[in-house]
C-alpha cells in the first residue's frame, strides 16, 4: 500500500515539473512582432517603441522586424501583410486611421495589436496606448517656474492634440504650484519634425521675453542655446540625445519597455486582449520618468529638489495625481 502511495506521488510530482517547464518553455520561446512607424525610426516618439521592441529582442523574447515611413495611406495595406506573414503582436500608430486599423485586427482576430490611438480599446485584439507623461512634465513645471526669472515661459509644440496639450497642461499647472506670477507663451508649428519652424517659433517667443523653454519639438533647444537661456526637454533625454548640455535642465522622458513587455508576456501565455495601456506609460510601472539635472544640479534651489522628489513620491505611491487635460493651452501674455 505503502509502495503504491509513493509512486503516486511520484507520478504527480513529475507530471508537476513536466507542466512547470512546459510552461517555462512557452515563456521562453520567441514571439514574431512587427513595429510599422509613420516616421523614420529616428524621430523621438516612434524611436521610443523602436528602442523597446529591440531590447525585447536582444533579451531573446522576441524576432523583430519594422516598417518606418509608412504614409496614412499605404499603412493598413502594411498592417495586413504582416497579419498575413504570422505575425503573432503588431506595434504601431493608429493616429488618423483608427478605423481602418480596427477593421484589420478584426480580419485577423488571432494576431495582437498594440496600437497608438486616442481611442477606446476594440474587440478582443485591438489595444491602445498613448504618451501619458503628463506626471514628469509637471516635476518639470515646478523646476521651471523657480529658474524663471522674467516670470515668462515659452512653449513650443508639434500639434494641439490631446497628447501634446496634456503634456503642457501639465507643466503649466507645475510651475504656476510653485510661482503664481508665471505666464506662457504657447505656440504649435503644425508639424511633428520640423526643426528650423520650431527654431523660428522659439525665437520669437525668446523676442517676447521668454527666459525658459519647453521644448516639446526638435529645434528649440537650438534655439536656447544660441540666446543663452535655458530649455526642458521632451519624450527624450533632450541634454545627452540632442545636444543640450548646459541647455537643457532636464527632461520628461516616455518608456515604452514596461507596456511592451507586458503585451509580450500576454501574447506568450495566450492571454493577450483588447485593453488600455495608459497606465503603463505612466510613472508607478516605469513608463515615465524625469532625467537627471546633469550640470543644473547646483543650480536648482535644493527647496524645489526636495519638493520635487516628494512631489515625485506621492505621484507613484498614488497620493498625489497630476490632473490631465487634454485642451488646447492658450498663451497668457
Amino acid at each position: 500500500m505503502r509502495m503504491n502511495i509513493t509512486k503516486g506521488l511520484f507520478v504527480a510530482l513529475a507530471l508537476m515539473v513536466g507542466m512547470v517547464a512546459l510552461g517555462s518553455q512557452a515563456l521562453a520561446e520567441k514571439i514574431k512582432v512587427a513595429g510599422i512607424y509613420t516616421q523614420p525610426i529616428q524621430q523621438k516618439w516612434d524611436a521610443r517603441l523602436h528602442l523597446a521592441l529591440v531590447a525585447a529582442q536582444k533579451a531573446g523574447q522576441i524576432d523583430y522586424v519594422f516598417s518606418e515611413k509608412v504614409a496614412n495611406t499605404d499603412y493598413v495595406r502594411v498592417l495586413r501583410e504582416y497579419a498575413e506573414k504570422g505575425i503573432d503582436l503588431i506595434v504601431g500608430e493608429a493616429f488618423g486611421i483608427s478605423r481602418e486599423a480596427r477593421k484589420v485586427a478584426d480580419d485577423y482576430p488571432k494576431v495582437a495589436f498594440l496600437m497608438g490611438d486616442p481611442f477606446k480599446p476594440h474587440g478582443k485584439n485591438f489595444a491602445v496606448f498613448d504618451n501619458y507623461i503628463h506626471e514628469p512634465c509637471y516635476l518639470m513645471g515646478m523646476i521651471a517656474g523657480s529658474m524663471t526669472k522674467t516670470n515668462k515661459i515659452g512653449m513650443v509644440g508639434g500639434y494641439p492634440i490631446g497628447e501634446v496639450n496634456r503634456l503642457f497642461n501639465a507643466f503649466m499647472a507645475g510651475a504656476r504650484s510653485v510661482n503664481p506670477k508665471v505666464q506662457f507663451k504657447v505656440n504649435f508649428i503644425g508639424s511633428w519634425y520640423d526643426p528650423p519652424k520650431a527654431k523660428e517659433a522659439a525665437f520669437a517667443q525668446i523676442e517676447a521675453g521668454v527666459d525658459v523653454l519647453y521644448a516639446e519639438r526638435a529645434g528649440v533647444v537650438g534655439a536656447a542655446r544660441s540666446k543663452g537661456i535655458i530649455a526642458f526637454g521632451n519624450v527624450n533625454d533632450m541634454n545627452k540625445e540632442e545636444k543640450g548640455k548646459n541647455v537643457v535642465v532636464t527632461s520628461a522622458l516616455w518608456h515604452m519597455e514596461s507596456a511592451i513587455n507586458h503585451a509580450i508576456g500576454l501574447v506568450k501565455k495566450g492571454k493577450f486582449i483588447a485593453a488600455n495601456y495608459k497606465e503603463w506609460t505612466m510613472m508607478a510601472k516605469g513608463g515615465a520618468s524625469l532625467a537627471p539635472y546633469y550640470e543644473f544640479s547646483s543650480k536648482i534651489s535644493p527647496a524645489i529638489k526636495t519638493k520635487v522628489e516628494m512631489t515625485k513620491a506621492a505621484i507613484i505611491a498614488g497620493k498625489f495625481t497630476v490632473k490631465i487635460n487634454d485642451k488646447k493651452p492658450k498663451s497668457t501674455y
